[in-house]
């Protein structure tokens, strides 16, 4: 008996090394020769059996169905948030209330889990169920090894946490059900929760789980007064609390932190779906409080899907601001990276052939660079045979014109279609052009019907009709007063924005601000030539024949644009700096004291270029912390490399 005690102290004591402190004292074969020792000891002497034996974890009890556990504590979920301005506005409610400091955590993908411990020995593990009634799941929970039987102090207490499955446990899984011609599990998450609802503990066993605590049901029984405190009291206890929390004193922790995490998620050796953010006083999340579903004091940040499924309900047919006539996919709503998408372009009649994309399939869609929504794939396997055929529309949805076919497009070249110049003023008033904030799509194409709006100098002229706008239904007082006062503002535009926001086609936001450092102000630039203009650096012979035509058809537009007192020359700095004069850079991993946007523009105020690909044209790669794959083609190619603090040197010389 006392040498069956001896090793178990000896191999708990090994777990808690390995497990929690990841500093093992014995080896392996060390570990598994005291097992096999302890294993014929307790089968000559069954009567001396200890519960927090670790040949409790090998598994073997068997149960005939889980019983019902009520949780003294309801096990509440988390409100979810999916972009910056939700995260913002979650701190926003925070901050009327106190003035928080935030613990962020990794939101691991498994199974949350409550374990309790009397006199410190585990006595019950319990799932969250529907919050309030859950399933005891002991007999599964102590065959997981990162789960302590006994734990640092003979206390009562109740840990919560997630039970989730490594991603090399996940593969070695599947390999060994592909071997035995098992269906294959999808991911680590359901392989989780599959193993843990086991009536049979050996097959729980063998699946190799984990365990991570964050969260302490009762802190102050303990004399605990904020969560990070709290985690530390769970890791000096002997359970495993993730390595990668922070706290943070403000949002801007937050953001950053998503940040890091969004980019390095995928070198984790298990799966993450998100971030938990958790206000970190105690007395604070009292004064906080709960809705009937979530806590109000924490929130999870969702990764975004990179590609969802969903059915393709519709085709309807858009025209843009050059005439481009577009089919696109009315969908069954669904969330992606972060928003709710409903529509996504199909391109073109080629695009939707060469798919054989119909009306009624199933489809995966994604964000093309993370903006536009695009269908990727039909699911063929997903069809019944109700589907409808794609057949191009030969004549404009707006004006009825007939299409002319360039390339691989259609186009309404009727120069009074409505729809394009409704475009064409949605366009004006974006985000990257004049951003007069409070015209939507749906109150620019109002205007336009009631008359108010025409062309782009109208902007400028409806505050002669401001008592007929408040008339309107959904419009008052307020609401117009801001609308106009927004239009004053954009007054104050550089004429980068400005340029980009007329449309001249070819010209992006990009070369806009490459013509409006050029030529400083818009009579240079209407006095510039064809060839004046194809002598700057990256404005080719199109644009420059673009340019050229626009200001030829339309100066009569620019000076009516002047009599209100429209801003027409370019604001930013034209301090060129000799290290970054036509040089391209390329950014690389996560940035601690400037980020990736504020970067980019620094170069570009400099002189230099941009790019998001390493070539053989690249004159420097920045390095942030956790460099992906740039930097390793980088090296390749022999492209000289600067640390952060090398790149704000050249930036301050």
């Amino acid at each position: 008996m006392d040498r069956m005690n001896e090793i178990i102290e000896i191999l708990n004591k090994a777990n808690y090394e390995y497990y929690v402190l990841d500093n093992p004292s014995i080896t392996d074969q060390e570990y598994d020769r005291y097992m096999q020792e302890l294993i014929k000891i307790e089968s000559n002497h069954p009567e001396w059996s200890r519960d927090d034996s670790p040949t409790k974890r090998v598994g073997g009890e068997v149960i005939s169905e889980f019983k019902k556990i009520v949780h003294e504590k309801p096990m509440l979920s988390l409100s979810n948030v999916f972009n910056e301005d939700e995260i913002r506005l979650f701190d926003e409610r925070i901050k009327k209330e106190v003035k928080p400091n935030y613990v962020c955590e990794l939101k691991i993908d498994g199974l949350s889990v409550s374990l309790l411990y009397k006199k410190g020995k585990l006595v019950r593990g319990a799932t969250r169920g529907d919050g309030v009634t859950g399933e005891d799941i002991t007999h599964n929970v102590r065959t997981i090894k990162s789960i302590p039987l006994v734990i640092n102090k003979p206390i009562d207490i109740e840990v919560r946490g997630e039970i989730y499955m490594s991603k090399k446990s996940f593969n070695n899984l599947n390999k060994k059900r592909a071997m035995n011609n098992e269906e294959l599990l999808a991911n680590p998450r359901n392989a989780a929760a599959g193993s843990v609802r086991q009536l049979d503990s050996k097959i729980a066993a063998s699946r190799n789980l984990d365990c991570f605590i964050y969260h302490l049901p009762n802190p102050s029984d303990y004399g605990i007064k904020t969560h990070y405190e709290a985690l530390k009291f769970m890791k000096d206890l002997g359970f495993i609390v993730n390595p990668n929390i922070e706290l943070v004193d403000n949002i801007e922790g937050v953001l950053k932190y998503i940040d890091k995490w969004t980019s390095n998620r995928e070198k984790l050796p298990y799966e993450i779906d998100g971030i938990v953010i958790k206000t970190n006083d105690f007395k604070q999340q009292e004064l906080l409080g709960f809705t009937s579903k979530y806590p109000k004091w924490a929130t999870a940040y969702k990764f975004p899907a990179l590609e969802v499924l969903t059915k393709l309900k519709d085709i309807k047919f858009t025209v843009g601001r050059t005439g481009q006539v577009t089919p696109n996919a009315v969908l069954e709503p669904v969330r992606l990276m972060g928003s709710v998408i409903s529509r996504a372009t199909l391109h073109n009649e080629d695009y939707v052939l060469a798919k054989h994309i119909k009306i009624g399939d199933v489809v995966s869609i994604r964000k093309a660079g993370d903006v536009i929504p695009e269908v990727v794939e039909v699911k063929k396997d997903r069809r019944n045979g109700t589907e409808i055929e794609f057949k191009m529309i030969h004549n404009c949805p707006i004006c009825n014109s007939e299409l002319v076919k360039k390339d691989s497009s259609y186009y309404c070249i009727n120069d009074k279609c409505d729809k394009i110049k409704i475009e064409n003023l949605i366009h004006f008033v974006s985000r990257d052009a004049m951003y007069i904030e409070g015209f939507g799509d749906n109150i620019v194409e109002d205007f336009y019907n009631m008359g108010y709006l025409k062309n782009v100098v109208d902007f400028y002229e409806l505050k002669q009709y401001k008592e007929e706008l408040m008339e309107l239904e959904g419009f008052g007082n307020k609401s117009i007063n801001n609308l106009l006062s927004n239009i004053e503002k954009s007054k104050n535009n550089s004429l980068e924005r400005l340029l980009f926001g007329l449309g001249i086609r070819y010209v992006g936001s990009k070369t806009a601000k490459i013509l409006a450092k050029n030529y400083l102000n818009i009579d240079n630039l209407i006095q510039a030539s064809y060839d004046d203009l194809i002598k700057v650096k990256d404005i080719g012979e199109v644009i420059a024949k673009s340019v050229v035509e626009y200001f030829q058809s339309n100066r009569q537009l620019i000076e009516e644009l002047k009599k209100h007192n429209i801003n027409m020359s370019y604001l930013g700095k034209t301090n060129v700096n000799e290290n970054f004069a036509g040089k391209t850079f390329v950014l690389t991993g996560t940035l601690s004291s400037i980020t990736r946007n504020e970067a980019k523009e620094k170069i570009e105020e400099l002189g230099g270029n941009v790019s998001g690909s390493v070539s053989k044209k690249t004159d420097y790669v920045v390095v942030g912390e956790n460099p992906g794959s740039k930097y390793e083609n980088a090296l390749k190619l022999g492209i000289e490399i600067l640390t952060e603090s090398e790149f704000l040197l050249k930036i301050s010389k």
